[in-house]
């Protein structure tokens, strides 16, 4: 994959600022590439958005989960870092093609699937990004709950009404976040940064507090690495192992898909690349030390071991902590909202009305059907997480096989901007009425092949339990892909 790009010799912008020859189905400000002198993001704020991502409470929930695989903590940890550097070279070449060019992931779907068949991408990576809207939502409401309780003692009667498995507490605080975060998400993209530029650094503070405190209380003798009791084999924790690497890597298959949301409006390649080495490798380990070292210690303090970082600081005997602690999550997880489950539901559904839905429509579409999906009740429990995880992740990877080997190994880094926004047939990526068969033939396969590996492994049992649909489908969906192309002679 170090086949250089070609520069384009000229720029496909028209005197108005449009894209000479765009069709208006294809084409809006937000889907527009961004020009070089309009972008930015600096490391710093590619490092934040990392930040962003991680210091969550879903994540904090995920990086604990991961600590009951049975293997020692020293396993986990050295699990954990070889999966991420995995994640942050599959991120780095997912971001490089938006930047180049300057263009949204669902712009960027149309070089494989085609001007129209970026839809189905769009549509696929919307959906999982919707749902997750709606499960970090419902986790920031967790704590706009324990602010109520703790000024309002009368709200706790609201737990007594129920609809559709949330108690009217639930309701009122998940409801509460749904608006303050929509707030925040239709100032735009540059609102946006500077937002979560606050975000990561304030989660590590209150972090490196609440460590602290749980180290003051329970003593650092009588913490352990290891969370869960399970004694394995040798063979065992070589799978276990392998599990954690590959559920790190689904954990961040939404944005291996949209990194270049991002990417596109980064000041260089080599400040893309910074910014990912420090949110990702670095940032993720250090965190999730510390989310071990608090779970762990929270068995200690409190009689049994608390996985939410919420119900933690809920149990703190002092208000100033519990207000502090629980805007910080609030803050959080409203970061990775932005990061993950926002930006891209916004563009994916903007390129699929690209003529009537800008991106802050997109977004408002996006974050009502987050509401509806009702996310509570699908992530009960931090196994319901680790699965929840692994099954997304088996459904996203194929398009990622099939986007990465069709710029690296059949393109060969070689796009027209311009021939991304125009209909005509005669257009570079026109192909068949505007849809790539062979991209959809192979994403179809693939999609069909690591998502029945994951139902015969989380659902049916009828394989060995395990996390490897990521890793099956995006193998899967690069190897049709590249072998179907060169059979049609498409390049």
């Amino acid at each position: 994959m170090s086949a250089s790009p070609s520069v384009e010799s000229h720029s496909p912008y028209g005197p108005d600022g449009t894209i000479a020859g765009s069709d208006e189905r294809l084409f809006n400000r937000d889907l527009a590439p961004v020009p070089r002198n309009k972008r930015t993001w600096t490391s710093y704020s590619i490092f934040a958005m990392w930040m962003s991502d991680v210091h969550s409470v879903g994540g904090y929930t995920f990086a604990a989960s991961l600590f009951l695989l049975g293997i020692s903590g020293w396993q986990v940890l050295l699990a954990l870092t070889i999966g991420i550097l995995v994640v942050y070279v599959l991120m780095n070449w997912v971001g490089k093609p938006s930047f180049e060019h300057g263009i949204p992931f669902p712009v960027m779907a149309r070089v494989s699937m085609g001007v129209m068949g970026a839809n189905l991408a769009a549509i696929i990576r919307g959906v999982v990004g919707i749902v997750w809207y709606g499960v970090q939502t419902y986790f920031a409401s967790k704590a706009v709950a324990t602010l109520l309780l703790l000024f309002v003692p009368s709200v706790a009667a609201w737990r007594d009404v129920t609809f559709l498995r949330l108690d009217g507490l639930g309701w009122f605080s998940f409801l509460f976040m749904w608006i303050f975060q929509l707030f925040i998400f239709q100032r735009g993209m540059e609102t946006i940064r500077r937002f979560i530029d606050f975000c990561g650094p304030a989660v590590y503070v209150v972090m490196f507090v609440l460590m602290a405190w749980i180290l003051s209380q329970a003593g650092l003798g009588s913490l352990s690495l290891t969370l869960g009791g399970k004694v394995l084999s040798g063979g065992e924790q070589m799978a276990s192992m392998g599990n954690a690497i590959l559920l790190v890597i689904s954990y961040f298959a939404a944005l291996l898909l949209n990194f270049g949301d991002f990417s596109r409006f980064a000041k260089s390649e080599p400040q893309m690349k910074v910014g990912n080495f420090l949110g990702l490798p670095v940032n993720f380990v250090v965190f999730a030390i510390i989310t071990v070292i608090v779970t762990s210690g929270s068995a200690h303090v409190f009689g049994s071991m608390i996985m939410d970082p919420v119900a933690i600081v809920g149990k703190i005997q002092n208000k100033v902590a519990v207000v502090l602690g629980s805007l910080t999550f609030i803050v959080a997880t409203m970061g990775i909202n932005i990061v993950a489950n926002f930006v891209s539901p916004a563009y994916d559904i903007a390129n699929l009305f690209a003529k009537h839905v800008d991106f802050k429509k997109g977004g408002l579409i996006a974050s009502i059907l987050a509401v509806l999906v009702c996310p509570w009740i699908f992530v009960d429990s931090p196994k319901a997480i680790t699965v929840f995880v692994s099954v997304f992740g088996a459904v996203l990877a194929p398009l990622y096989g099939v986007m990465m080997a069709d710029f690296y190994l059949v393109k060969r880094q070689k796009v027209e901007t311009a021939q991304l926004y125009t209909m005509a047939r005669e257009g570079r990526f026109y192909y068949d009425g505007g849809w790539n068969r062979v991209g959809l033939a192979a994403l179809v396969l693939s999609g069909a092949i690591s998502i029945g590996w994951e139902l015969c492994t989380q659902l049916l049992h009828v394989l060995p339990d395990n996390n490897f649909g990521w890793l099956i489908g995006a193998v899967a969906g690069a190897a049709i892909y590249t072998v179907a192309m060169r059979l049609a002679k498409r390049t």
